[in-house]
Parts: structure tokens; sequence; C-alpha cells
């Protein structure tokens, strides 16, 4: 397993942690997601085989978000 963090800047209410919680957790190979709603940080648990870090953004894009992948 992998860990991957994210950042999001667009944050604005408790729903969308949920949101991107629930559009990571569905995504085939990714064991865990934790949204932090005051920082914007988000960290997702993944199988690299089967997950690609694009395919995480791409995820919480489909649910109307922007996140880049971070180092911290």
């Amino acid at each position: 397993m992998k860990k991957t963090l994210l950042r999001s800047q667009e944050l604005s209410c408790p729903s969308c942690v949920a949101k991107i919680e629930t559009a990571l957790k569905v995504v085939d190979g990714v064991t865990n997601a934790k949204v932090y709603f005051n920082t914007g940080k988000i960290e997702v648990e993944h199988d690299p085989e089967l997950v690609k870090s694009e395919d995480l953004v791409k995820a919480i894009k489909s649910v109307g978000y922007e996140a880049r992948v971070t180092a911290f």
C-alpha cells in the first residue's frame, strides 16, 4: 500500500469532505481516504499497481473539486 497526499483549496463546507471521501473510497484499489477540512489536506491509502496519483485527482475532480498531489 502507498499513502498519497493531496491538497485542495476549495473546501468550503463539511459536506465537501464527505463528497471527496466517498468519491475516493469507491475507486478500485483505494483502501482508505481522509479529508481534513481545516487544512485542505487529503490522505489516500491505495494500491499503486491499481491506482495512480492522477486517478485520485480525477476522482476528486469528478465531484467538482480541484486537487493536486503534494509532499506534505
